[in-house]
């Protein structure tokens, strides 16, 4: 321990009033905050806190040194916010899905530029990968597991896969009760479904769509139009399902949720403007809408 933290423990003792409360401030165990106080006194020749069996009380010496400590300590700490202050400024490049960026990652972009003035953030929302390092992006919002191992990732939430059509296609149509059915139905797809859907308890349901799309407003407008029924991710649908435009089905058969993760290139060495976002948006994300249940 150096000698920095040998005053970070000596006033906590004194703020605290015991070594275990000490011990619980700076999450350490009672015998290090006990052998740090020891070795302290030692160099110094002399006694700071005097302690009995049911209190600590400072020395005058104590008092001197717990006055200067803190001064030291609170210098210490203006440093620090000042210097992590002063790297919140530049440019910070963002990715994330396109319907997902827009409900929940520009939000959190525009809180982020209020608290943070000399900042700018370009947002790239694309439905294709967007590799970091190729595309020189700081952060990406990923739906599912991630396809690098390299990068580092941080779970905020979870999406499920979802069913839905509108209440005319049903009404004209009839409403699935079970997932073989889907056969008998118009379906609506994007371009890059393929042509077999997978469910709960390994189930797989060959598909032939009748419309295909490359969007995921157009497949919703299109469902929402009663041209049939689609499989998109629970955030994609959540506003039409609470309007009532768009009707879940057979929720129960529903796979697994997939991960909403917040990856970047590397924790440790984060720039303070990434590092700050990071921080910022791990806070935030984890209360995303969605039925994951």
């Amino acid at each position: 321990m150096d000698r920095f933290d040998e005053l970070e423990v000596f006033v906590a003792v004194i703020q605290q009033g015991s070594l275990a409360g000490a011990a619980r401030l700076l999450q350490r165990s009672p015998p290090v905050i006990t052998r740090t106080l020891n070795t302290l006194e030692a160099r110094l020749a002399t006694t700071l806190i005097e302690r009995t069996t049911r209190q600590l009380a400072p020395t005058e010496a104590g008092w001197q040194l717990f006055e200067q400590a803190q001064r030291v300590l609170s210098d210490y700490q203006r440093a620090i916010d000042s210097a992590h202050h002063s790297g919140l400024h530049g440019l910070l490049r963002l990715t994330a899905p396109v319907q997902f960026g827009r409900r929940h990652v520009m939000p959190l972009v525009n809180a982020f530029l209020q608290q943070h003035a000399e900042m700018q953030i370009e947002v790239v929302l694309s439905d294709t990968y967007q590799d970091l390092i190729e595309n020189g992006l700081d952060i990406a919002l990923r739906i599912g597991e991630l396809q690098d191992s390299s990068m580092v990732a941080r779970q905020v939430g979870n999406v499920r896969s979802t069913l839905v059509a509108s209440p005319d296609y049903l009404q004209q149509a009839g409403t699935p009760l079970h997932p073989t059915e889907l056969t008998q139905h118009a379906l609506v797809t994007s371009l890059r479904h393929t042509r077999e859907w997978r469910f709960a308890q390994d189930l797989r349901v060959r598909i032939t769509p009748r419309l295909r799309v490359n969007d995921v407003e157009s497949q919703l407008e299109a469902l929402r139009s009663a041209h049939g029924i689609g499989r998109l991710l629970s955030y994609q649908v959540l506003d039409d399902i609470h309007s009532g435009n768009l009707l879940r089905l057979l929720p129960e058969w529903e796979p697994a949720p997939l991960p909403v993760q917040l990856v970047t290139q590397r924790v440790k060495n984060m720039t303070p403007k990434v590092r700050q976002f990071w921080d910022f948006a791990l806070e935030k994300l984890p209360l995303l809408p969605c039925f994951a249940e």
